[in-house]
């Protein structure tokens, strides 16, 4: 599938038993992109690890004076570079490309999940956690899916290598053969404790942009109440301890970062060491030894992606259990209905409350409950949940509740607006001030709207 053909007519219907099990199930229905990837990983991958068997014909085309050989190394130097550079950006191409679907397959799996569960979504999940989910987890999950091709494609080449420098050069190659796979397990110790603060680190995360999002969405209400200092408190210790956790895994990470420099550096002096000796004794070649240790110190390449996939993964992981946990939510309702499809039409009545809403009108309806709103605009949407379904909304005579879901959000479009500004009847809170119990200087205190005031007089005339 290319970025052209999205959004997807069917996103299908994910695992969501768990994170790892959600991640398994996005990399399945990416075959296509993952094996594109892969091979264009190979072609890269292959033709820079060339490189040193091309230097080292060369090297040794040099030493005996031999002009055709020297010749053929250069042209194979021509043909290595052609690939690196045709791989290198037809795999940054099918990455991207991987990334960009799988993001917006989970964004169509969320939207779906949310117009099917409508307001019992944020009954049961709390806002914050679904803005955060839909931003910076997408990010996370993409980039796993991504980085998995890649991983493969130079775990490919890292066994090819070794293979070759075994065949090519016994002596050295059994050395370069048992020395990376030690450098490519040396860090999997590391891992749980990197997991686990990265695990760490992700749950504060979450709890912080939580708790911005709901302050931002009830920010009038709290400079009305003069709240906002509180929660601004509370969302400073929220990014303190994001920051100390973040910290914590930095340590961790930058760890595993220096053993992978260390250990390749150790490997470059062992293979080096034997094989000025070897070369010394004559049983190898000037060009065998530039071509292994050549081939050696290029390793570090590939296996970069192995420390790639790892904190890939410790990253994605709790995004995509917060993204399994939203997405396994269903509705305690029938959505099937008992009715065709065929969306009807006429007035919107409510027998519970009376509302009755003309066809073809524009209707406002403002509630001095915001609870009863709430309950009110679930029921007008139709398949309600709770006490509020038992009586069903009609249009055009037809209950809403009788209608497949899909039809009847089709019909019926409500939008429940929070009381961030106002809270109860336009009467009772104008009338406050000229009761004559509070003073206009208290009202403003309370408001906390000096900065607007200050404001409004320097672009006075």
């Amino acid at each position: 599938m290319q970025i052209q053909d999205l959004p997807f007519p069917d996103p299908g219907v994910p695992d969501a038993r768990s994170g790892p099990r959600f991640l398994w199930w996005l990399g399945r229905n990416q075959l296509g992109g993952q094996f594109k990837a892969l091979l264009w990983g190979l072609l890269h991958f292959v033709a820079v690890s060339g490189l040193p068997f091309c230097v080292g014909l060369a090297v040794q085309a040099v030493v005996d004076r031999s002009g055709t050989r020297l010749a053929v190394s250069g042209g194979l130097m021509v043909l290595c570079g052609v690939a690196i550079a045709l791989g290198d950006t037809m795999l940054h191409r099918a990455a991207v490309t991987n990334w960009i679907i799988a993001a917006a397959r989970v964004q169509q799996l969320l939207a779906r999940k949310t117009a099917q569960l409508g307001s019992a979504l944020t009954q049961r999940v709390a806002a914050g956690e679904v803005v955060a989910v839909s931003t910076g987890d997408v990010e996370k999950i993409g980039w796993f899916v991504e980085a998995l091709s890649r991983f493969a494609a130079a775990a490919l080449t890292v066994v090819l290598v070794c293979v070759g420098l075994v065949v090519y050069q016994p002596a050295l190659g059994v050395v370069v053969a048992v020395g990376v796979p030690v450098l490519a397990l040396a860090v999997l110790p590391l891992l749980p404790p990197a997991t686990r603060r990265a695990d760490h680190q992700r749950e504060k995360a979450g709890r912080a942009t939580e708790l911005a999002s709901d302050t931002v969405a009830g920010l009038r209400v709290l400079r009305g109440i003069g709240g906002e200092e509180l929660f601004l408190g509370r969302y400073r210790r929220a990014s303190q301890d994001v920051r100390r956790a973040a910290v914590r895994s930095a340590r961790m990470w930058a760890l595993i970062s220096a053993i992978q420099v260390l250990l390749p550096g150790l490997l470059l002096i062992a293979v080096v060491w034997h094989g000025v000796h070897l070369a010394r004794d004559g049983r190898i070649t000037v060009g065998e030894l530039v071509t292994v240790y050549s081939a050696v110190m290029l390793l570090t390449y590939p296996l970069r992606h192995f420390e790639e996939i790892a904190m890939a993964y410790s990253f994605s992981r709790p995004s995509a259990k917060r993204a399994a946990r939203v997405l396994a939510l269903e509705r305690i309702t029938d959505t099937a209905g008992t009715r065709d499809g065929d969306l009807p039409g006429g007035d919107l009545y409510d027998p519970a409350t009376g509302l009755l809403a003309p066809s073809g009108r524009f209707t406002a309806v403002v509630c001095g409950d915001p609870d009863a709103a709430g309950v009110l605009a679930e029921r007008l949407g139709g398949h309600a949940s709770g006490e509020e379904a038992t009586v069903s909304v009609l249009l055009g005579g037809v209950p809403l509740d009788e209608l497949p879901l899909d039809s009847a959000r089709t019909a019926v479009l409500v939008q429940d607006k929070d009381p961030v500004l106002l809270s109860g009847s336009l009467r009772d809170l104008l009338d406050v001030p000229s009761s004559g119990g509070v003073s206009a200087a208290d009202a403003l205190a309370a408001a906390q709207c000096g900065d607007v005031l200050d404001a409004l007089a320097q672009s006075s005339v």
